[in-house]
């Protein structure tokens, strides 16, 4: 499983970045990318620009799996996920929408 690290551009040069913690970010996939743009980052390849509030889930998402992975507990990492229902993909929604509950 591969798992996408936010990270914040701080230096751009073509489609090489720098993130906030020194990493390395290949745009190609992405763009240029203004500096301070958040990027959700693949091995060291920004995949797709999110914001800074998804940027910020993300990580408290990953610090819990952090602290349970290290025996300790999940605390509010997923409290985003907890509060709300349950959505289907538009396109299984459209489907239930018009009365279709088989394949």
């Amino acid at each position: 499983m591969c798992v996408g690290i936010p990270l914040q551009i701080i230096a751009v040069d073509g489609t090489n970045a720098t993130g906030h913690d020194g990493s390395h970010i290949d745009l190609s996939l992405t763009g240029t990318q203004p500096v301070g743009t958040w990027v959700l980052g693949f091995l060291g390849a920004a995949r797709e620009v999110i914001s800074a509030e998804e940027a910020a889930l993300i990580t408290r998402a990953l610090d819990g799996m952090r602290r349970v992975m290290a025996g300790g507990e999940l605390g509010d990492a997923f409290a985003d996920l907890e509060a709300r229902t349950p959505q289907l993909p538009p396109h299984l929604q459209a489907a239930l929408d018009a009365g279709q509950t088989q394949a």
